[in-house]
């Protein structure tokens, strides 16, 4: 089949979102799709990444499709698991048979070539052989990919060496690096307690913008400070709010606000190199940095090691500031709302939380509905003259002022 093929008739079905991580088996169909004007390429810099990124992009109404090699199935493996299925979020995947039985391939390929259609199958995710003719394609969309989509579960082709013919690459070239410097904002060394930030963060974001938390205490305790239909509470797929908020961000008019734990940022800090290569203005990503993993009884993280803000700004990032205690914060979050992105805030704050943290009371696949209808509703006229504006207050509104 030939890579144009594909693409033409996936789109006629509505998937024109495409990321993923490149596999020779499908070079062929990946310089297509980054080729192409009439449909977006996004590169990831990881597999879960894209799963991530897709997942977003389908909160903001868009159908999306994953390519990837099959050794990358085992980084796929934690969002499929713990984002898709708990907020059945559909996605078309595209995998690579490397390692196929009784084909010769690279040694590091033989144990995934083999358990591959078994771990798709216990992950519950629909799986079978990527049609070979545009016919086969076109029906396979149609009675097998859109009733998955339907029940909100991905489904993947399988693809071996061969399936597409060669197609020639001529992908753009990104914009210049965005320099930008560190700003400091506050001069408090006490450290705030998360919910305290929260409680202004509450106070001064606007009711259009979209706020995607983290998983563990920081979701929870957002949920019990206040509901709103605006949040997303991650519950899982830890490390891949930024992700999720990325593919929000690019595929909406919305401000979009990610709320980040410095363990969560760790674990997919490339993610920042792809929000600074993709550069979407109404991102505004907040690192709340305790220095230690909250949720699972306060062990410390590497991040006393790590200047989140300076590696914000080398991954382009176009405002970082480097915030102390509420006020600092207060200033930081109005100044940053204010000011094109992909910007971030990074603020240490105190361990520890709520004695007593409720849960979201709608189970997770009716707050991912709840908050794509937030963000698939045009946001007011006024926000968008305003610039997708994040901020609803200055420095001076927060609680009880």
């Amino acid at each position: 089949m030939q890579a144009r093929e594909f693409v033409d008739i996936a789109q006629q079905q509505g998937f024109d979102f495409y990321t993923g991580v490149p596999c020779s088996f499908l070079t062929p169909l990946i310089n297509e799709t980054a080729s192409r004007q009439d449909i977006d390429y996004l590169i990831s810099t990881s597999e879960g990444e894209a799963i991530a990124i897709a997942a977003g992009a389908w909160l903001a109404g868009r159908k999306t499709v994953v390519m990837g090699q099959n050794s990358g199935l085992g980084n796929m493996i934690n969002p499929l698991t713990s984002l898709n299925h708990p907020f059945r979020i559909p996605t078309l995947l595209l995998l690579t048979w490397r390692g196929e039985p009784g084909i010769r391939d690279e040694p590091q390929h033989a144990l995934m070539g083999t358990v591959m259609g078994r771990l798709l199958d216990l992950a519950e995710v629909a799986n079978a052989p990527l049609p070979s003719t545009p016919a086969h394609l076109r029906s396979s969309l149609l009675d097998a990919v859109e009733p998955a989509a339907r029940g909100g579960v991905p489904f993947a082709f399988v693809a071996k060496q061969g399936a597409f013919s060669d197609t020639v690459l001529r992908e753009p070239a990104f914009p210049t690096a965005v320099k930008s410097s560190v700003e400091p904002s506050g001069m408090d060394p006490r450290r705030p307690a998360r919910f305290e930030v929260l409680e202004w963060l509450l106070a001064l974001v606007s009711d259009e913008a979209a706020i995607i938390a983290t998983t563990g205490k920081c979701g929870r305790e957002l949920h019990t400070l206040g509901d709103r239909p605006q949040h997303l509470y991650m519950v899982g797929a830890m490390g891949s709010a930024s992700a999720v908020g990325l593919g929000v961000a690019l595929n909406s008019n919305r401000p979009v606000v990610v709320l980040d734990g410095d363990g969560a940022a760790l674990m997919r800090l490339g993610t920042l190199a792809t929000i600074g290569a993709y550069r979407p203005s109404n991102l505004l990503h907040v690192i709340l940095d305790n220095g230690v993993h909250d949720s699972t009884g306060g062990q410390k993280t590497v991040a006393p090691m790590i200047d989140f803000a300076a590696v914000g700004a080398a991954c382009g990032y176009r405002h970082v500031m480097r915030c102390e205690g509420l006020d600092g914060f207060a200033e930081g979050f109005a100044r940053l709302s204010e000011a094109p992105g992909p910007n971030l805030l990074h603020l240490p704050i105190a361990p520890g939380s709520l004695a007593k943290l409720g849960r979201p009371g709608l189970p997770p696949f009716e707050v991912a509905r709840r908050f794509a209808a937030f963000v698939q509703d045009t946001p007011s006229a006024a926000a968008q003259q305003a610039g997708a504006r994040v901020a609803g207050g200055g420095a001076g509104a927060g609680p009880g002022r």
